[in-house]
């Protein structure tokens, strides 16, 4: 039988529609027009699937309401136990993550639509890597453990810091020898107590890739150090001699200013963040000393433009805002996130959208960031779910993967 619609229901059917092509375009074009601003890749510890590995959610930031929301095919095995954190090489068009049960870095190139698919995995000279860094054309990892045969959770030694060319097609080369010891890594050592335990807790490469420092803490001292390194070619030089600069009790994160100009070391033992200038000989404290932050601040991030530094408390489950002003920190205001913010990132499109990934909330946190003064405000619908217990965050622009 045949139904015969008058006017009336044809306008009504017509105009539902319409509303759902509209809809299915909006839905369509996040991903594949301009309203997708960048993808943001998450870490998550829990395993997954019959490997046991992690997984790497996707997600793609609207530019207009800064709304974050997963890609249909996300989340994607992150080809390893354990990742614990990642990086984007410089072109923006492949994804490294960090396994750490594994001893792994996994190479993901990054699809135009911000998928991932696997190209190569590396080990890493050392054992239980825990942090990673791209400057220019090198990545760095840091290394809880050296590999040496006497080493062990139940026999630990102090941690390593290892170095990757990059190649053209942005794969791993072969890990820079270190001459003095014949090894593919650079042991942190303190040269007046070489016995003291120093575990790596953060890494920092400075833009394009000259010179790398690594946050440490001294498990038998009960102090904290950054180590600093020339990058050379195919080699790292360390700064100072080898001897570390001092800084604070315990380092647990770190971040440099776009120019290279600035070091900022969260201390989570002090609950203060530091700042310093960088030199060709190393570091130098900036005047005004170290300015509060929250209980166990974990995270930090510089905006692009060097004006802005947000730092993820995890133990207040908030962020803190500060100016900059010739490297200076000033207080703007906190925001509330999710339960356990550990990672913390700034879309690197529009500088404009931050997002923390929340260890205990098992969520993530997007807020827009106004330009003219740093203030945040909350995103459209954040926080968003993530898979269970989010690690690490990284950010590719739309454009430079759909260059590709």
């Amino acid at each position: 039988m045949r139904m015969r619609l008058n006017k009336t229901s044809q306008l009504m059917l017509a105009a539902a529609a319409s509303l759902l092509a509209a809809g299915t375009l909006t839905a369509c074009n996040q991903i594949t027009g301009t309203l997708t601003v960048d993808f943001v890749y998450v870490t998550s510890a829990v395993a997954a699937g019959p490997d046991s590995y992690g997984n790497v959610d996707v997600f793609e930031i609207n530019s207009e309401s800064g709304h974050m929301r997963q890609i249909p095919t996300s989340p994607f095995p992150s080809g390893g136990r354990n990742p614990v954190a990642e990086a984007v090489a410089s072109d923006q068009t492949n994804l490294y993550v960090v396994n750490q049960d594994d001893n792994t870095i996994v190479q993901f190139v990054i699809g135009n639509d911000g998928k991932l698919y696997p190209q190569n995995t590396v080990n890493t000279p050392g054992i239980f890597p825990l942090a990673v860094a791209v400057g220019g054309k090198t990545l760095f990892v840091a290394d809880t453990y050296q590999p040496l045969p006497t080493c062990s959770p139940a026999a630990p030694c102090a941690g390593s810091i290892a170095a990757y060319p990059i190649n053209q097609d942005d794969s791993l080369g072969i890990p820079f020898t270190n001459s003095s010891i014949s090894a593919q890594y650079w042991p942190l050592i303190l040269p007046a107590s070489p016995a003291d335990l120093v575990t790596p807790t953060a890494i920092a490469a400075m833009p394009g890739g000259s010179s790398v420092f690594v946050a440490a803490y001294d498990t038998t001292s009960n102090a904290g150090y950054v180590y600093g390194f020339a990058v050379g070619s195919g080699t790292l030089t360390p700064m100072n001699g080898g001897v570390p600069f001092p800084v604070g009790i315990h380092p647990s994160a770190i971040a440099a200013d776009p120019t290279g100009t600035y070091l900022y070391v969260a201390d989570s033992g002090a609950n203060t963040i530091l700042s310093y200038s960088v030199g060709s000989n190393g570091l130098t404290p900036l005047a005004g000393g170290p300015v509060t932050a929250g209980n166990k601040p974990d995270a930090i991030v510089i905006d692009a433009k060097g004006r802005y530094a947000y730092v993820a408390n995890a133990q207040d489950s908030n962020i803190v805002g500060y100016s900059i002003a010739n490297g200076v920190l000033t207080r703007i205001s906190s925001y509330a996130v999710g339960t356990q913010p550990v990672a913390i990132g700034i879309d690197p499109a529009m500088n404009q959208f931050l997002f923390t990934a929340n260890f205990l909330g098992n969520n993530v946190t997007g807020f827009q960031m106004n330009p003219a003064d740093g203030t945040l405000l909350n995103s459209q619908f954040s926080p968003y779910a993530a898979n269970a217990n989010p690690t690490a965050v990284a950010a590719v622009s739309h454009v430079a993967v759909a260059k590709q």
